[in-house]
């Protein structure tokens, strides 16, 4: 070597990973002096990131179009997840509206007639064809856009939170035990329920209280005559309702699916079932907590806590008064937590696919930008 060039020299960097071997390479150039010949100190340190092969190697719009699934790759996959949920939870919402406005009357039949006609409940058939009479085929949707616009980022919030959690529970080898998914379940329940519950509080009004038409005027009256702490009354209730209601159907749900063979677990109708086993284990639990809730909720509630709530519905509808409007709310619970269970676990064998679908295509490029080098 000529003591007018320099030698250009790689060496190993600590913890750095190579993808391919011939990513690097040695050249001579030709300017400067040899820094080893003590004539100068011509020394460069280079680091490459290849980013631009990398982009190379991203597939064409003909295999996109060949593979549509592979754009679902290119998604980011939280965004992928909480579109999936939101979806999911707008559908399954709409069309259980109709169940879920019956229910709300039931809920709340005794403290809406006063002392007098407390006793006497409402039932199912009673309140279905009481909206019918009163409001017509409009009113089994009242109340539902609030819902809907709470439906979306509640999806999403309970999701991203649930996965979060879980990898907080997680063991040091990543694993994670039952109490650790039931503890994730009620975290992600109650951040989300938080987040989302002023709204819940104005589809109650607008559902059960006459006089109102959108969910604007609720709020605007709801500020001028009860103001801001209006909007989270009942929340205590609402967070130790859903708490163990969420871990119940998410821990149950993961675990069963977890315990079928791998066949199994990607069969919708299998998602169907389980979700549906998982909903209702905790609807019989968490249901009088959702009672008692909604009553508090109420303008004008004579009930200030959780405690004073539970002997207060007992001593005015009995026992049952704690389980009223639970037949509508069964059967809810298949549509809703099937179609919203179900899609978010099918939206997740579908990113794994095309996430290895996408690294095929990958490895394809690279397999055929490497003959074209040679």
């Amino acid at each position: 070597m000529k003591e007018d060039q320099t030698m250009l020299i790689w060496r190993e960097i600590p913890g750095l990973e190579l993808t391919r071997e011939d990513h690097w390479c040695s050249k001579r150039l030709g300017a400067g002096n040899n820094a080893s010949g003590g004539r100068g100190s011509n020394f460069a340190c280079v680091s490459v990131a290849e980013k631009r092969e990398e982009r190379e190697l991203v597939p064409t719009t003909a295999q996109l179009l060949k593979h549509p699934l592979v754009l679902l790759a290119l998604v980011p996959k939280e965004a992928a997840l909480f579109t999936a949920g939101a979806i999911a939870g707008v559908a399954a919402k709409t069309v259980t509206a109709p169940l879920d406005r019956i229910k709300l009357l039931m809920q709340t039949h005794g403290f809406r007639t006063g002392a007098e006609s407390a006793k006497k409940s409402i039932g199912f058939i009673e309140a279905f064809t009481s909206i019918g009479k009163e409001e017509g085929i409009k009113g089994y949707w009242k109340g539902n856009l609030p819902q809907v616009l709470r439906i979306i980022p509640y999806s999403a919030v309970q999701l991203f939170a649930y996965e979060t959690y879980k990898k907080v529970f997680s063991g040091k080898d990543g694993e994670i035990s039952v109490i650790g998914r039931l503890a994730a379940g009620a975290c992600a329940g109650m951040t989300s329920t938080f987040v989302t519950y002023p709204l819940d509080v104005l589809r109650l009004r607008l559902a059960i209280e006459p006089g109102y038409l959108t969910m604007t005027e609720v709020a605007v009256n709801m500020l001028r005559e009860e103001g801001v702490a209006s909007f989270y009354n009942g929340l205590g209730p609402s967070l130790t309702a859903i708490a163990p209601y969420i871990a119940l159907n998410f821990c149950v749900f993961d675990l069963v699916k977890k315990s079928l063979p791998e066949k199994y677990q990607k069969r919708t109708e299998m998602s169907l079932a389980i979700a549906l086993v998982s909903a209702t284990i905790g609807t019989l639990m968490c249901y009088p907590l959702d009672t008692v809730r909604r009553q508090m909720q109420m303008k004008g509630s004579p009930h200030k806590t959780v405690l004073d709530a539970f002997p207060g519905i007992v001593a005015r509808d009995g026992f049952l008064g704690l389980y009223r409007g639970f037949v509508p709310t069964a059967l809810k619970t298949l549509p809703n937590s099937s179609i919203r269970l179900t899609t978010f676990d099918t939206v997740k064998h579908l990113i794994s696919a095309s996430e290895k679908e996408f690294q095929r295509m990958m490895e394809e490029n690279r397999k055929k930008h490497k003959q074209a080098d040679c």
